[in-house]
């Protein structure tokens, strides 16, 4: 019964931030707040799985994020409602409720397929090659979307708001906080268990030493594809969300600042640790509002903590450590095993 609280207190927090979203306590601009939270949530742990865990280092996460929104948005845009674009909806409005969890999915699934694009390279660079790499594949993504007439080009693509909104007529919910809440718990619960799995031994075990890893007859290469399709279908998760908050999306907002405001996420957090992600997706995203008034200048002050962090804290927040580690009582209320230390 204990290894279930962490999963029944999560629950008990969707529930409550729900309540007070639809009591109308949490006004619509904290509700974005919030939602902005859970997608930073998702981009910044599924980041750490890669060059955190597995000590790899990647900074075209946007890319995936880009085929994410924009697979999620034609398909429900397609499937649900009334385009100029597509024409008359092929399924009824209503159907979405039911049907959005799996467009959603489509979308980590085209952004984990696309994940190969680094995947396969990754066999044969490390380090700063690999993410030379990583930014072209974000730029391949950008480029083919730009010139994409059928979805907008560079305008954008828009009317995902139109499904959210069918959503409501059926059932009168803040439905794009629940699915974002929902996402970003089961994320961090699938993370948590994938590193800490016999499997998850054998990506860390990457970081460490590759060719003892190898000695010791881990599979890297089929190691780095898990890793890289699994890092990248999350944020294709997280791009259809953020697509479905805003109701519109445009190829220039997969950029390279995208990719590194999620990785000040990881190494503000902490390499390795996914309560480290959290904290500072929780933290940046306050920050960042918070910074909103100055415009331009704030793309000069997020570089500049990321410089900051490097020069005094390389280790991030967290280190290498989670809460549990912080806290050992934590880990005794949540009903985890104790370390073999303890």
């Amino acid at each position: 019964m204990r290894r279930n609280i962490p999963i029944l207190g999560y629950a008990i927090l969707c529930v409550l931030g729900v309540v007070l979203a639809k009591a109308d306590v949490l006004d619509l601009y904290m509700q974005i707040i919030l939602m902005f939270i859970g997608i930073n949530v998702i981009l910044s742990t599924s980041l750490n799985l890669v060059n955190g865990y597995m000590g790899e280092f990647s900074v075209g996460h946007a890319g995936f994020m880009a085929v994410g929104a924009y697979i999620t948005s034609v398909l429900n845009i397609l499937l649900f409602t009334n385009s100029s674009v597509f024409g008359p909806p092929v399924l009824s409005p209503s159907s979405a409720l039911i049907l959005f969890p799996l467009t959603l999915l489509a979308g980590g699934v085209g952004a984990a397929l696309a994940g190969l694009l680094v995947a396969v390279p990754s066999f044969r660079t490390r380090g700063d090659y690999l993410a030379i790499i990583t930014l072209a594949v974000n730029y391949i993504v950008k480029s083919s979307i730009e010139n994409m007439q059928v979805i907008g080009g560079a305008r954008g693509f828009m009317g995902m708001s139109n499904v959210i909104n069918s959503m409501k007529e059926v059932v009168d919910l803040p439905w794009t906080l629940i699915w974002v809440f929902i996402s970003a718990g089961l994320t961090v619960v699938i993370l948590q268990k994938f590193v800490s799995s016999t499997y998850g031994k054998g990506i860390i075990a990457l970081r460490d030493d590759e060719i003892a890893a190898e000695i010791m007859s881990v599979n890297t290469q089929r190691m780095k594809v898990v890793a890289f399709m699994l890092s990248s279908g999350l944020a294709g998760i997280a791009g259809g969300l953020f697509a479905h908050v805003l109701g519109y999306i445009n190829p220039g907002t997969f950029t390279i600042m995208k990719s590194t405001e999620v990785l000040v996420m990881v190494y503000l957090g902490g390499m390795g640790s996914l309560s480290g992600s959290v904290l500072s997706a929780i933290g940046l995203t306050i920050v960042l509002e918070a910074f909103r008034p100055l415009q331009v200048y704030k793309w000069v002050i997020v570089p500049l903590l990321l410089i900051l962090l490097m020069l005094f804290r390389p280790e991030g927040i967290m280190g290498h450590r989670e809460l549990t580690d912080v806290f050992p009582r934590l880990r005794q209320l949540l009903g985890l095993k104790p370390k073999l230390s303890e």
